[in-house]
């Protein structure tokens, strides 16, 4: 069924969502981008990302990046 986002193809999301939120930290922390998508693939943020089922999917790079933020706290 096309048009239906399933665990089984979430993975065409994860990259331009998980470069976008890199961005945003790397600019915020100094850091390069390799460096902040390597911190980012270290938090919890993301393994919800990986999760079809947390629906962080639907969340912009902004959004995932201020959840991130939150969950530091």
């Amino acid at each position: 069924m096309s048009g239906v986002v399933t665990q089984e193809n979430l993975h065409l999301f994860i990259p331009g969502k998980a470069a976008g939120v890199a961005m945003l930290i790397a600019n915020a922390e100094g850091l390069t981008v390799e460096e902040a998508l390597l911190k980012f693939y270290s938090t919890e943020t993301y393994r919800r990302l990986e999760r079809e089922q947390t629906k962080y999917w639907h969340y912009s790079a902004a959004q995932l990046y201020q959840i991130l933020q939150d969950e530091s706290l």
